[in-house]
Parts: C-alpha cells; sequence; structure tokens
C-alpha cells in the first residue's frame, strides 16, 4: 500500500469514508472525481492531492507524518523505502541522564553503519544520518532509542519516525524484538546476546581492551537494525492486507 492509495490525511476524510471510496473502486488520488463526496470535502481532497503531489516529488515524508494519522506512517514506507534509515542503540544502562550509549547502528539502503564511543560516535555523524533518511525506523524507539540520543547528544531528531512496537501490537505480535523476531522465524546468528549481555560485553572492551567483546556487541546492534527492516516489511504486509485489500 503507498500513499497514492490514501485518502485519509485529508481534511474529513476518515477510515469509513476512506474505505467507502476504495469499494467505489477510487483506490488512487488519480481516480478521485468530484461528486463522491460532499463539496467542502471533495475540495479538501482536491487540495490534498495537489499538495502531496508537490511533496512526493521533493521527496519529504514530513508533510506526510505531519496529516496522516497516529499509527499510519507505515502507509508512507513503499514511498520513501530507498532512503529510510532502520536504527538501533546500545547503551549502559536505561536512565538517559545518568547511562551512556555505546553503540548505533543504522541500516539504509542496504548498507549498515555501526558508530562506536570514544571512535566515531558523535553528535554531527548522527545529525549527517538522520539528515540524509526520510524516515527512521525502530523498536520502542520513540520511547527509548530517540530520547536517549537527544539526551545524551543534544539532538532535536525531526525526521519522521516509525516505531515497530505499536505496528506489531496493530497486527497481534506482542512482546520484545526478539520475542516477535522468533515468532516470525526471523533468525540470528548469535541467539545468546540480549540487552543485558550487551551491556557486559560493553565493559568488557572499556575496562579490559576486549575486542572481541566489542566485535560481538556490534554484531548484535547491526542485526538489531538489519532485522527490522525484515520485521517492517512482514509487517506492512499485514497491515496491508487487513486495512487496504478487503475493500478494493
Amino acid at each position: 500500500m503507498r500513499l497514492e492509495n490514501s485518502f485519509i490525511p485529508a481534511r474529513g476524510v476518515g477510515e469509513k469514508t476512506e474505505r467507502t471510496l476504495w469499494q467505489q473502486g477510487v483506490t488512487h488520488w488519480d481516480e478521485f472525481e468530484d461528486g463522491l463526496l460532499g463539496p467542502k470535502t471533495s475540495e479538501n481532497v482536491r487540495t490534498f492531492i495537489a499538495d502531496a503531489h508537490d511533496h512526493l516529488d521533493d521527496p519529504d515524508a514530513s508533510f506526510f507524518a505531519d496529516f496522516l494519522p497516529s499509527g499510519s506512517l507505515w502507509r508512507a514506507y513503499d514511498n520513501f523505502a530507498a532512503d529510510a534509515c532502520f536504527f538501533d542503540i546500545e547503551t549502559t544502562g536505561l536512565d538517559s541522564g545518568r547511562h551512556e550509549v555505546t553503540t548505533v547502528s543504522l541500516h539504509r539502503a542496504g548498507d549498515t553503519r555501526t558508530y562506536v564511543q570514544g571512535e566515531d560516535l558523535t553528535a554531527e555523524r548522527l545529525r549527517e544520518e538522520f539528515a540524509e533518511s526520510s524516515m527512521l525506523v525502530s523498536f520502542n524507539g520513540k520511547r527509548f532509542d530517540q530520547p536517549f540520543l537527544e539526551d545524551n547528544f543534544d539532538l532535536d531528531v525531526t525526521t519522521p519516525h516509525l516505531d515497530l512496537l505499536y505496528l506489531c501490537k496493530q497486527v497481534g505480535l506482542s512482546g520484545g524484538l526478539k520475542a516477535v523476531e522468533s515468532d516470525l522465524g526471523i533468525e540470528r546468528d548469535d541467539e545468546d546476546v540480549d540487552g543485558r549481555e550487551a551491556v557486559r560485553l560493553w565493559h568488557r572492551y572499556d575496562r579490559e581492551e576486549d575486542d572481541a567483546a566489542l566485535d560481538r556487541l556490534v554484531r548484535y546492534n547491526r542485526e538489531d537494525a538489519q532485522n527490522l527492516r525484515t520485521l517492517l516489511e512482514t509487517v506492512h504486509g499485514r497491515l496491508r492486507s487487513d486495512v487496504f485489500e478487503p475493500h478494493v
């Protein structure tokens, strides 16, 4: 499902009205005609479509993040997938006021980069990465990863952010990232590393200069970021089947 199938960003159009349009065969912006809705709502749809085309050409995902209802940013993924940034962080604890970010992995356009504290993990690098991204994709990142980065690096992250934790709940998947991966059959190279072990690995590297511990931590962090792409594509397909396909 793409943005061009969506009418709910237009003022006055809710999910029920959108479904009615789809059932009438109006499944794309180009198929919308005056008379299908009331005069004022039709004008709102026309205005939205005209503006939306401009922002797709830019491209500008922020425009759609502002107009899509909460929980519907997934509809923009197919349009902006090429520059979507799947990201995950590791830290020394859960309190951004007392603990530090140790590694940050970002997966975009088939390439994964990992930044490490004390080496190349800087506010400038993160600003550059996020500025080059059409949208951010995380798992529980709105409540944890993004605020942690903002506090630790004095960032103001404005890139549209799609949090898979909430999308997974919409399709009946619950638990942490590894539990959801297990439910979907997504495998990892090292199943023995979790969040607590990631903290221990960092301390072994930081205090004992154990390079093997850092290598293992980085591999774990990179898999977190990379697996988010597989997870989103799976959840996106389920949402499309639930939200769009039954009405067309």
